[in-house]
């Protein structure tokens, strides 16, 4: 929704192509005066269609989908990773986190997409329900992990056009395991202080 606000052309993809484009009509319906409304279609079509794919499912999605779209993407293809392998994939509690044998999820995407798509990772440490709120500001940095920098700096409009927003580069695409765990630890303080926190970074 933030994005469409911004202006973007926003492509939202599910198994179920009918049930993409009901969502998306509902999202459109609530962002007041869009440039472009939602496309909702299957996955596949959204991929191909895309120069950036984001990617937010479970963690027990994330391969799935990856095979499914594997295909679908395009050399070029800017693919940001926002999965975090928490403990409910494996029926556990969401304030843990899985260890991965590539290391982070977004390094188990980085050697499932084909030869020549870029993967950096973004956006695990900020509440989806703090995004929807479109009446307030996002409190929260954005930590972009990538092994290149001139990948991480391609995902940096997409952070600066949300409200409240700050970029800031997280290093190589391995320092996601990082910033993924911080996640857990997010939802355990969320839980506590029965909030909606963020990450600030001081002295950037």
């Amino acid at each position: 929704m933030r994005w469409s606000l911004a202006g973007y052309r926003v492509v939202l993809g599910s198994r179920d192509p009918s049930r993409a484009q009901d969502v998306a009509d509902a999202l459109t319906a609530s962002i007041p005066n869009p440039l472009h409304p939602i496309q909702g279609t299957d996955n596949c079509a959204a991929s191909s269609c895309s120069s950036i794919v984001v990617l937010t499912v479970p963690f027990a999605a994330q391969l799935p989908v990856l095979r499914e779209i594997k295909d679908s993407l395009k050399p070029g293809t800017l693919f940001i990773d926002v999965t975090v392998p928490l403990e409910p994939a494996v029926g556990g509690r969401p304030t843990r986190i899985l260890g991965v044998w590539s290391g982070s999820a977004a390094e188990q995407a980085a050697e499932s997409v084909p030869t020549g798509v870029a993967v950096v990772s973004a956006f695990q440490n900020v509440a989806a329900s703090v995004l929807a709120d479109l009446e307030h500001e996002v409190d929260c940095d954005i930590i972009v992990c990538g092994d290149a920098k001139s990948d991480r700096e391609r995902a940096r409009p997409l952070v600066e056009a949300i409200q409240g927003c700050r970029y800031i580069d997280g290093g190589v695409l391995a320092n996601s395991r990082y910033v993924e765990a911080w996640t857990a630890l997010l939802i355990g303080i969320n839980i506590r202080y029965r909030t909606h926190s963020g990450l600030r970074i001081t002295g950037v």
